[in-house]
This record gives structure tokens, sequence and C-alpha cells, in this order.
């Protein structure tokens, strides 16, 4: 009498020790290629247990417009000027939401007439000032771009976010929140004392300090950062700056 047989399947070797990320052979398929753009994300904290400590969430990998369209947030931070906003990302986002009244042209028109009655009304106000633009499902809060100037500083970035801060305190309506990094932008960019971009680092700490707590999505350029090690989420580990004053 025959006897059938099966053949016998020899499973990949888990990637991490017995935990595997993908079926059959993925994890050794999916290897990280000696070239070509990656990111490497590197754990923090206790998984098990509860943090309550106020912090940014960085969402490396992740697709902004995506997200908003998808309905993941309530709310965004952005930048926009009373010049020219058909580069940034609320230009972007007028596109992808049909129900919103807004216009490109009209949100850019609302930045003229918001900044023609700051210059008669309110001189000596501290800048930057924070618009609101209600897309129907969306609140978008955006940092008018200071008069005069064709970008944003870090202390921008700070009084801005400490406005937006006290605007979503206590405002469970509009959670979850999600902003832009600012770093890469086109048509609102963000520079130091220097004339450069600052680092993603010092961005997060002008928002963090600010009193915001959401997420940031990174520039994409960041995406592409092979031989640094990035964490999800800020402040950052003790031991980043521990490395920095030279101790183990």
């Amino acid at each position: 009498m025959a006897r059938s047989t099966t053949p016998s399947v020899k499973k990949a070797a888990p990637a991490s020790g017995g935990a595997r990320v993908y079926e059959g052979d993925g994890d050794r398929l999916v290897e990280i290629p000696a070239a070509g753009p990656k990111v490497t994300l590197l754990p923090a904290g206790d998984p098990r247990a509860a943090d309550a400590s106020r912090r940014i969430r960085v969402q490396w990998g992740q697709h902004l417009l995506d997200d908003l369209v998808d309905g993941r947030y309530r709310t965004l931070i952005c930048g926009v000027n009373e010049q020219d906003n058909s580069h940034g990302i609320l230009g972007e986002i007028l596109k992808l939401i049909p129900t919103s009244q807004w216009t490109l042209s009209s949100a850019t028109s609302y930045a003229q007439m918001f900044r023609s009655a700051v210059q008669v009304h309110a001189k000596e106000d501290r800048e930057p000032y924070i618009l609101k633009f209600d897309l129907d499902r969306l609140l978008v809060l955006a940092l008018l771009r200071p008069h005069g100037r064709d970008h944003f500083t870090l202390e921008d970035i700070y009084r801005g976010f400490r406005t937006a801060a006290r605007m979503l305190e206590g405002r469970s309506d509009r959670q979850p929140v999600a902003t832009i990094s600012f770093l890469g932008a086109k048509s609102n960019r963000l520079l130091d004392h220097a004339g450069d971009e600052p680092s993603l680092e010092a961005v997060l700490k002008a928002m963090h300090d600010a009193g915001f707590h959401g997420d940031c999505y990174p520039p994409v350029s960041l995406w592409d950062c092979a031989r640094t090690g990035v964490f999800a989420r800020y402040p950052f580990p003790a031991g980043v700056d521990r490395m920095r004053e030279g101790s183990s």
C-alpha cells in the first residue's frame, strides 16, 4: 500500500529570537538593504507601565495627508502667510477636503485681511497670531508668518505653540491634534538665528516647552538617516544628553 507524504516546509528563523513581523519567509526576505533610504527606530521607556508625563509623539514613516483624510485628527497646526500658500500643507488639505468652504485663495485673502486689521488695531501684540480655519471635520490652527519676514524662527514656534496649547487646553472636541515640523517647508520656512534650518530636536523642544503635546510629523527628508537612531517620542531619553556630555 502506497504511503502519501507531505513535503516538510522549513520555517524561517525568527528575526528577534521568537517574535516575527511577517508571515512565511518575510522576516528573512525583508532585510535591511545596505543602500537606500531608511530610518532606525529605537525603543524608549517601559511599554508595560503608563507614562503620564506630557510628551510629543513623532510619527516616523506615517503619511500626514492620508491620516488627515482618514479622520485620525480633529486639529492640525501648520503655517500660513498672506502672500502665497500654494506650496504649503494648507493648500494640499484644502484640495483633499471637499466639504470645506475654504479655498486656497480665500484662506490667503483672510490672512491678508487679518494682517491689515492687526496693523491698525493691535500693533503692540506679539506675533505670530493664530488663524482658525474650520474645514468641517478638521480644525486648522495656522500660525501666521510674522510681517516683513519670509520665514519663521524658533521663537515664533514657541510663541505660536504657546497660544495654540491654550486654545487646545480642556477642549476634548479638538483632540487628537497633529502638527507639521515646519522643516523642509516651501511656503513657510523655519530658520534659526544663523539662517539655517534647525534640528528636529530643537523644533520639538520649542513646541514642548510651549506646552504642546500631540503628534508631530517629521519631514520626509529625515526618513533617510541610516546612521542615526531616532525615537518616537519627545522628550528623548536622558541617555541622549549623557552621551552629548561625554558619559556612557
